[in-house]
């Protein structure tokens, strides 16, 4: 899953965390999701989760602009672990 993206300022898209691989090494499942995204960019709606996915939509950003978005879960086990990807806003 690649975790660098470009985006355009005024773009609204969606950026998806797959789990799959961690949780199926650790037999577990997706209890919560939360998706901390920082001043300048906006999510739209709350995280959606599909079995082993996370999806975000996103907008925003100022043009030269990087972002970190953070994706956090918590299994049904207990666990819970972060995954960040990296926005860079240039006009596309």
């Amino acid at each position: 899953m690649p975790d660098r993206f470009v985006k355009d300022p005024s773009a609204l898209l969606d950026y998806t965390w797959d789990w799959s691989g961690w949780l199926d090494a650790v037999a577990d499942t997706i209890s919560t999701a939360t998706v901390a995204v920082p001043a300048g960019l906006t999510a739209v709606g709350a995280p959606v989760v599909d079995e082993a996915a996370v999806t975000q939509r996103i907008s925003g950003g100022s043009l030269g602009g990087a972002y970190t978005v953070v994706c956090q879960i918590i299994t049904a086990g207990g666990l819970i672990d972060e995954r960040s990807i990296y926005l860079t806003i240039a006009n596309r």
